[in-house]
């Protein structure tokens, strides 16, 4: 889908030039992206004063677009840049602005401030008293506007190459860059749109994680044909339960949580079966009706507990591997995991496992799914959906509240119902992934892991 697609920042000159050599003149394009963000700032703004900072490039010369269509509309512009225009499309857009250009030392503050100074492809941050300046007239203004990134924003990772100001609203032109979902950049505003200019992304393999649509069992489903989750526990009962609860409320229909010792006070809903060790683990998983094991959560890394991974991974099951599965399988190397799992690692257990990979978030992400060959959920504030052949989904910034324990085994969980449900990693991936974020949001502040499992009906419901 066009506002869910994701480019580089070498995708999107591609994607931009393919449009030019199909016969759009590069003004042309400026022109559709300058009047696509001043429409953005019209409906949010009106008739307000507005500053429009204008940099040297082309996100510059989307800036004296927009100061242009905006002064059509009655709106009082003024424009300022920190020196001249250099590209062929941006010197057009200033000569067709024709208004004055004030310097950036001299401007005075405005109710609205555009920042058009740098956007896509920038590799250096803003020299000290260029950035605090922008500063300034962004802390003052009531609403303040960034064209494709906050000016000192590297495009394909995130990172913040300056000091950057938190801006009201981010205009994505064309599509989403990594940026827009990666941290810390993606703390860098309040609101994020993404401005339609007709460039083509269907060949994008990135994409932001969107709403699933899910469906009701059928009138002749049973317990059996809507799936069969095991979990193995171990150690702590308590992470178990909380991933057994969880992949019932994703859909599966039955669900074991396989216990270390004879502590189990969950729900009825939630078959307790005992198992002590590693032998006792392969034979309660001999059976052909599961559609998922999930051994992670709860399952400590002392004792019995690498046998009983091993036992889980032997069974010949979909898995999901989580949590203290990780870390031992980190002790062996992530060559031991069985391909077609689904792993689901936070920064420290995705480091342990494959090292310090190169690359932005995003191609570690990819590099580790291809290496085992597996679906990524590299989790985070940013997380990651990855699989081997190249497909990657990046998830909006999620809750903070979420950094308390147990919400990552109610993550898990959910994978594995959904996986059972679906028989697709990485479609159940992503699911799992937008309902932990929707039952997050629903929960509000200060919220536990278990309230997740509350909101959890009501998530689900909204998808049906």
């Amino acid at each position: 889908m066009r506002d869910h697609a994701i480019l580089t920042a070498a995708q999107m000159r591609d994607a931009e030039q393919a449009v030019i050599a199909g016969g759009v003149p590069e003004y042309a394009l400026m022109e559709r992206a300058g009047a696509a963000a001043a429409e953005i700032v019209w409906r949010s703004g009106g008739k307000r004063d507005l500053l429009v900072l204008c940099g040297p490039g082309n996100n510059g010369g989307d800036g004296f677009v927009m100061a242009r269509l905006l002064r059509e509309r009655g709106v009082p512009v003024r424009v300022a840049a920190p020196g001249d225009s250099r590209t062929d499309s941006s010197l057009k857009a200033r000569a067709a602005w024709g208004g004055p250009v004030e310097t950036l030392a001299d401007a005075a503050h405005a109710t609205q401030i555009v920042d058009a100074l740098f956007g896509t492809g920038l590799t250096r941050g803003l020299d000290a008293e260029l950035a605090g300046r922008l500063r300034q007239f962004t802390e003052r203004a009531s609403f303040s506007y960034a064209v494709d990134l906050p000016s000192g924003v590297r495009t394909d990772t995130g990172e913040l190459l300056s000091d950057v100001p938190t801006m009201g609203v981010c205009i994505a032109l064309g599509a989403f860059k990594p940026a827009h979902m990666l941290q810390p950049a993606a703390g860098r505003w309040r609101r994020l749109v993404c401005a339609d200019i007709g460039i083509d992304v269907s060949g994008a393999t990135i994409h932001r994680l969107s709403a699933p649509q899910l469906h009701p069992p059928g009138p002749f489903a049973h317990k059996y044909s809507r799936g069969l989750v095991a979990i193995v526990g171990g150690e702590m009962a308590g992470a178990g339960l909380l991933a057994s609860q969880a992949a019932a409320r994703a859909g599966a229909g039955m669900v074991r949580h396989i216990v270390q010792d004879a502590v189990h006070q969950g729900p009825g809903a939630i078959i307790a079966q005992h198992a002590a060790d590693a032998a006792d683990v392969a034979v309660s998983l001999k059976d052909s009706r599961i559609r998922a094991v999930l051994v992670g959560p709860g399952l400590g890394r002392e004792g019995r507990a690498s046998d009983r991974l091993k036992a889980a991974m032997g069974a010949g099951h979909p898995l999901v591997l989580d949590a203290d599965a990780l870390s031992l399988l980190a002790g062996e190397g992530a060559d031991a995991i069985p391909p077609g799992a689904v792993l689901t690692p936070h920064e420290g257990e995705f480091t342990r496992l494959f090292g310090d990979l190169p690359g932005s978030k995003i191609d570690r992400a990819l590099a580790a799914a291809k290496r085992t060959r597996s679906i990524l959920i590299y989790k985070g504030s940013d997380s990651i959906v990855a699989a081997p052949d190249g497909r990657a989904v990046l998830s909006p910034a999620s809750s903070s509240w979420l950094s308390t324990a147990g919400t990552g085994d109610v993550l898990a969980g959910l994978v594995a119902g959904r996986l059972a449900v679906t028989g697709d990693g990485f479609q159940a991936a992503c699911e799992a992934l937008w309902l932990h974020g929707e039952a997050a949001r629903r929960a509000g502040a200060a919220f536990i892991a278990d309230d997740l499992l509350a909101e959890l009906p009501a998530a689900i419901a909204s998808r049906l």
